[in-house]
């Protein structure tokens, strides 16, 4: 996002990020992002769906919206980004008994 390039839109994602290519540019550099602005500069790679991600990494030549063998089911979850250091984190938790316990210091009286 800080650099300057030339190129063809090729899709919009739901979330407002938008899919560039040039082809004269080198292969592997051709391809890229612009995120959506509400991120600002507070972006990452964990805020590209699935089906771009393909796309941005020469899985697959057909973006998206031109790809009829995509499957898309009912049970599929909708994309989300990496809250990882964020109150949104996923923090697993047990019910089992730690086998070590925290020494507590005897009080002095």
């Amino acid at each position: 996002m800080d650099e300057l390039k030339i190129g063809t839109l090729k899709g919009i994602d739901k979330y407002g990020n938008k899919y560039y290519e040039n082809n004269r540019f080198f292969y592997g550099r051709n391809r890229w992002i612009e995120y959506a602005p509400k991120y600002g500069t507070d972006y990452d790679a964990s805020q590209v769906p699935a089906e771009w991600y393909g796309w941005l990494h020469y899985k697959t030549d057909l973006t998206p919206d031109k790809d009829p063998a995509r499957p898309k089911y009912k049970w599929m979850v909708d994309h989300t980004e990496n809250l990882s250091g964020f109150s949104g984190a996923y923090i697993p938790y047990s019910t089992t008994r730690p086998k070590i316990e925290a020494w507590v210091p005897p009080k002095s009286s």
